[in-house]
């Protein structure tokens, strides 16, 4: 059984399970193949819970940390409506296949829908093609105004 929690960020169990998730999806090729500082690892619980747009959802099976979604409140100017941008989604390896992502996925639309949202957003790497496929499958394409100009293109700049 799949039980989908919303995180707290001052509770130390969610904490602990919140950072082990994320620390799993950093180690994975797909999140950069390396640790979580541990800057990151002892202040990102408490630094989210200062974020008023922030929230997370953790996937427990059998009372075991199995996946994480953080996700940030945004606003579409274009239809002056708040809107949700998945920013991390994670299922650790032994769970994979199980439906967790899909639990999760489903949370954050009912709570998008809650809250009066135009759309939800996440960015995914262009050769990660199993996210691709099942974020395809629960009704996620590429991002464009109009054909003729292509679809929008995630960028970054380091500071």
């Amino acid at each position: 059984m799949i039980n989908v929690l919303l995180v707290d960020y001052n509770n130390l169990n969610h904490k602990k399970d919140f950072i082990y998730l994320l620390n799993e999806y950093a180690l994975d090729p797909m999140g950069g193949g390396a640790a979580l500082a541990d800057h990151v690892k002892e202040n990102l619980a408490e630094n989210l819970a200062k974020v008023p747009t922030a929230f997370s959802y953790i996937a427990y099976v059998d009372q075991k940390p199995a996946g994480l979604i953080n996700c940030f409140e945004g606003f579409s100017t274009f239809a002056c409506a708040p809107l949700i941008n998945i920013h991390d989604l994670v299922v650790a390896q032994p769970y994979r296949g199980q439906g967790v992502g899909l639990k999760l996925l489903e949370r954050v639309e009912q709570h998008a829908r809650d809250i009066g949202c135009c759309k939800i957003t996440l960015e995914v790497l262009s050769n990660n093609e199993v996210a691709k496929s099942a974020y395809a499958k629960f009704g996620f394409a590429g991002y464009e105004l109009d054909p003729e100009a292509g679809q929008a293109l995630f960028w970054q700049k380091q500071l």
